[in-house]
């Protein structure tokens, strides 16, 4: 882990791994969709618009998986003061919000025809959009001070305050009475759904997983050059004022 925080060592190792990324996310989830929307069958209760799925459940996981990185990031940073895992965390949060507001948009076309509304304050679905504002928030820190390492911090903290929404989210079906589904994909029978739909939904998944590492990779790179810029400018500036 400290070996990475030398920030050429891992633009090294970016490189070498944003190639794959993109392969894994442009295949799974053309590939995934594909097999979802066009070839698995109805289901036998929700019909066809049980294709929303596809969608809304990798989203969903990649909300609270990505939010989660970002909580193990931001620990890494403020107790080494490793400075690439700042980074990796504030570049993690603009992927992750966009995937939560998916989650958010889908769920609400999933729920009109299952529900009879598009949104209702379900214990699941309120613990969600909570998780869509920790990440507005989280970014609005970043942008909230003038001096980054005031910044990160500050939105280091509120990452890790924020991880205690995500079992919630996770066991807020069997807590509370909700019109959520319970889990069905991982249960300790294991999975309750066919797999005819269960593949294709695997699949898709993996492909968002690869879509959001060849992101980061992307995000951090540019964090990395925009700081290192930063300090060039600051360099220049006091050398102009010495001289």
């Amino acid at each position: 882990m400290h070996a990475l925080a030398n920030p050429a060592r891992f633009l090294r190792l970016m490189t070498a791994i944003r190639p794959w990324a993109a392969v894994v996310a442009i295949a799974g989830m053309i590939g995934g969709l594909a097999w979802g929307l066009l070839f698995s069958p109805p289901d036998y209760q929700q019909g066809e618009t049980v294709r929303i799925m596809y969608i809304h459940v990798p989203a969903a996981w990649m909300g609270m998986s990505i939010y989660a990185i970002m909580a193990v990031a931001s620990a890494v940073a403020l107790i080494w003061r490793h400075p690439v895992a700042e980074l990796a965390a504030k570049a993690s949060a603009p992927i992750g919000a966009a995937f939560t507001l998916i989650c958010l948009i889908t769920g609400s076309l999933w729920g009109k025809p299952m529900w009879g509304t598009w949104w209702v304050w379900d214990a699941r679905l309120t613990s969600m959009l909570i998780l869509f504002f920790l990440y507005l928030g989280y970014i609005a820190l970043w942008e909230a001070f003038d001096d980054p390492g005031r910044a990160g911090r500050a939105a280091a903290i509120l990452a890790l305050v924020g991880a205690i929404n995500l079992p919630v989210i996770k066991f807020s079906v069997d807590w509370w009475n909700t019109l959520h589904q319970p889990s069905s994909v991982l249960t300790m029978d294991g999975s309750k759904i066919d797999p005819t739909i269960l593949w294709p939904l695997l699949v898709t998944a993996i492909g968002a997983e690869g879509y959001y590492v060849w992101m980061l990779c992307l995000r951090v790179r540019a964090e990395i050059l925009d700081r290192q810029a930063r300090i060039l400018r600051f360099s220049a500036a006091a050398d102009r004022r010495a001289g």
